[in-house]
């Protein structure tokens, strides 16, 4: 059931968007403003592949849930769905807010194709994230399409030709905001990640991020107990957990 109303959530910003640009030949694409808000927070990303190809990358996102004034909710639901090329197969990933996080887990950063086989490169979002995640570093979690699902691997996994992230990593629906377009370009793409100011966010890293730097590598340590996220071995926290729960 999940997966039918996905594809009929597709299908509806698939309408909306030929819709679009039916209505706006010859007009500014910033006339579908109001067609994008009534469906959600959903575009299109041109992704350069790393043989030089270029596949259409249909992206949504979705927040919700508490947050500080002034600032937006966490995502709540995401996904992407883009073909393989040479094929009619289309490949969707969804990533959904999680009991232990209360938001959704990653941003990605890459997908691309190698012999066939599709590739994700997401970065943890947030501190519990990452420590869910295992603390990876470079902080990366690396997933590779198998046998109709997603599957974790290795980084040493990732085929050496995949280094370059090629979607809008860092608050992708208000970079999109900020073009005011419902198709972002490969070269759009490319400016935005060239202001990225982490080197692990601008190439895709082999070699672990030196302590100190900036992003998920200098989140404090935090192990999951009861639904808490507390310090590891810490008996004064795990006490009053136990203590609250009885």
């Amino acid at each position: 059931m999940k997966e039918r109303d996905m594809r009929i959530r597709q299908v509806m910003w698939q309408r909306a968007l030929m819709m679009c640009l039916i209505l706006t030949v010859g007009i500014s694409t910033s006339s579908c403003a109001g067609i994008s808000g009534l469906i959600g927070d959903r575009w299109k990303e041109e992704v350069l592949l790393h043989d030089g190809r270029k596949i259409m990358v249909d992206r949504m996102v979705k927040r919700g849930g508490r947050h500080e004034v002034g600032q937006k909710p966490s995502f709540t639901e995401q996904w992407l769905s883009f073909p393989i090329p040479g094929s009619n197969q289309t490949i969707t990933w969804e990533d959904h807010a999680s009991q232990d996080l209360g938001q959704a887990n990653f941003l990605p950063m890459a997908v691309d194709i190698s012999g066939g086989t599709p590739y994700l490169v997401v970065y943890p979002m947030g501190c519990l994230s990452y420590n869910k995640w295992g603390r990876p570093n470079p902080p990366y979690v690396i997933f590779q399409y198998q046998g109709n699902e997603w599957k974790r691997i290795p980084l040493q996994e990732l085929p050496s030709e995949i280094n370059t992230p090629n979607m809008i990593f860092s608050m992708p629906d208000v970079v999109v905001e900020k073009f005011d377009k419902l198709v972002i370009t490969a070269d759009m793409i490319k400016g935005v990640i060239a202001g990225y100011p982490q080197p692990e966010f601008k190439t895709i890293q082999r070699e672990p991020v030196k302590p100190g730097s900036e992003g998920s590598t200098n989140c404090e340590e935090r192990v999951l107990y009861k639904g808490h996220w507390i310090l590891p071995n810490d008996p004064i926290a795990k006490k009053f957990i136990d203590k609250q729960m009885k």
